[in-house]
């Protein structure tokens, strides 16, 4: 992978990281169009750019996030990422499986996206509005949703995103609360591919992600760049994205879904991307 290359990976990632369209996804088909080889370094990299998406995050709402006195604000998150956290440590390899499985991911893209289309239909009348009334046992349901976005294709912001909405947070607030759950959960997956994580080369050389980015120069400035363009890019989508849902519902983002899962199978079945 080339630098031109880490960087359309990084604009893909800052675009769909947030907005409930499966940055998997969009990852897989990227890749594929660019004739990208899927090598050790590639794949950590398509894992450890969220560490800039996350950080646009952190940005936009430091208000939140850097109000100390708001311990509750802190705690809620915590409980809300704690299904992910010890599912993802537990079932790591499967995981990893299941993200090289492009026929899973298409199916989960269309699965989503027909559901996207009729979400806002299913939860009406929301009575939670801001993050103060969300109750602890509201915070660890999210965070139970959130968890079937392990089977890539799902979208991490959308499982959320819904799952607040079926405890009756506005569809504003069910966004706002799916990006601050996905700090602490992006942060632990960039830092256990980076430094926890062993990954396997083609020629059976075993090293941890940080060893993989610093093995190069190449490298180095590939995951420096990308970080800063995924980072830049995700602060516009966040921004578009709530805004957007002020006016509009999901649905939009439903036949978009849709419409991405076919473009995955079209792409599978012609043996453009190896199933």
């Amino acid at each position: 992978m080339n630098i031109i290359e880490a960087i359309v990976l990084a604009v893909v990632e800052g675009l769909t990281e947030f907005l409930p369209v499966s940055s998997t996804g969009h990852m897989i088909i990227t890749s594929s169009m660019l004739g990208i080889h899927k090598d050790e370094f590639t794949k950590l990299y398509e894992v450890s750019i969220q560490f800039g998406a996350i950080l646009a995050v952190v940005v936009l709402y430091g208000r939140k996030f850097f109000e100390f006195r708001r311990w509750q604000f802190y705690a809620k998150l915590i409980v809300g990422v704690i299904p992910a956290l010890v599912l993802g440590y537990f079932f790591s390899d499967e995981i990893d499986d299941l993200l090289e499985s492009p026929t899973t991911v298409a199916i989960a893209m269309l699965a989503g996206g027909l559901l996207l289309m009729v979400i806002d239909s299913l939860f009406k009348k929301p009575t939670i509005e801001s993050d103060d009334q969300i109750s602890f046992p509201k915070a660890f349901i999210v965070g139970l949703w959130q968890t079937i976005a392990m089977i890539p294709g799902v979208s991490r912001s959308a499982a959320s995103i819904i799952g607040g909405m079926s405890q009756k947070f506005t569809r504003h607030l069910a966004a706002e609360f799916s990006f601050f759950l996905a700090v602490p959960t992006m942060l632990a997956a960039s830092i256990y591919s980076l430094f926890v994580k062993k990954w396997t080369s083609a020629g059976g050389v075993v090293r941890r992600g940080i060893d993989i980015i610093t093995s190069t120069e190449e490298n180095t400035v590939s995951f420096i760049t990308g970080n800063v363009v995924a980072f830049v890019v995700a602060m516009f989508a966040i921004r578009f994205f709530i805004n957007y849902l002020k006016v509009y519902g999901f649905k939009v983002f439903g036949v978009y879904r849709i419409l991405a899962g076919i473009t995955l199978l079209i792409l599978l079945l012609t043996g453009v991307i190896e199933g």
